[in-house]
């Protein structure tokens, strides 16, 4: 026997708020729901991204990392090209050649 006034109340047709605009309708226990991203506003759902990305998050990375530019160098100014160029002279310097006719393994 189910106990009485423990389940939430469940209400059909609620409203969801993004921004302080209604943007879709759901169901739940809730009577609103009020969300910072939904797919009408995500990048991923619009084709022009993959992530979002908060301020803090990024600044937090850079600081973390921002030591390692006597490392890597500057990522600002690197390109792909510069290291395929770095990978063929460390390759030759070693010996290393490389065969055209082998495969690549997956």
């Amino acid at each position: 026997m189910a106990r009485k006034d423990f389940h939430p109340e469940f209400h059909h047709e609620v409203p969801v708020f993004c921004n302080g605009e209604e943007v879709h309708k759901t169901s739940g226990t809730s009577d609103k729901y009020v969300v910072d991203i939904w797919s009408g506003n995500h990048p991923f759902y619009q084709g022009t991204g993959g992530m979002v990305m908060k301020a803090d998050r990024i600044d937090k990375f850079k600081d973390k990392f921002s030591d390692m530019d006597d490392l890597f160098g500057d990522f600002d100014s690197a390109n792909a090209q510069d290291g395929v160029e770095l990978k063929k002279a460390a390759m030759e310097q070693l010996g290393i050649k490389k065969e055209k006719d082998k495969k690549k393994r997956r």
